[in-house]
């Protein structure tokens, strides 16, 4: 496992639109016609990654609160299936069902929009207002896999907390650490 940090894509960036396929509903998922009137997580993550196997029981937790909001959360897997099998669809939806996710989970076989978002790392959080604006891009929280802090999100929700307050995110953000997507 290659540590990796994120890219962290300018501010004001406009989300790169899409259309993946969902392996858990098997339906394809378009960002345009799924973005929130409020705001729009867009999550890359996988299967095997230590670092989101750590946070995937909080994530679903928070993914669920914040979709009872307005918000909405879309998850994205790009890694090379051929070299890390453990990633491949039928998984992706196996983990999804172990983990109660209630969002999409989607296939990015491609790899385009893993390139198109500056995608670095799993996790990879990227926060698009109603506008599809980029207003924060980075970690869930501090915690790490044996660094003892506790899973809250608190990075991920304090943005979102803003949004839905309609006050403006902060600036200071810090990048998401985790393993290097498997691109080919």
């Amino acid at each position: 496992m290659a540590l990796k940090q994120s890219n962290m894509l300018p501010l004001g960036t406009i989300a790169p639109d899409f259309t993946l396929l969902d392996v858990i509903a098997g339906q394809h998922v378009n960002l345009q016609r799924s973005k929130s009137t409020i705001a729009t997580v867009i999550m890359f993550i996988c299967n095997h990654c230590p670092y989101v196997q750590h946070i995937k029981t909080t994530l679903a937790r928070v993914a669920h609160d914040y979709q009872a909001k307005g918000i909405k959360f879309i998850a994205i897997n790009s890694n090379d299936i051929a070299s890390y099998p453990q990633d491949a669809p039928p998984l992706m939806k196996e983990m999804a069902s172990e983990s109660h996710f209630s969002f999409p989970y989607l296939f990015d076989e491609t790899q385009e929009i893993a390139h198109a978002y500056q995608a670095a790392c799993t996790p990879d959080f990227f926060i698009f207002d109603k506008h599809l604006k980029c207003v924060y891009r980075g970690q869930f929280d501090d915690s790490r896999p044996g660094n003892n802090i506790p899973i809250t999100g608190k990075d991920l929700t304090r943005a979102l907390d803003c949004l839905l307050a309609n006050k403006t995110v902060p600036h200071e953000q810090k990048p998401s650490i985790g393993c290097n997507i498997k691109y080919r």
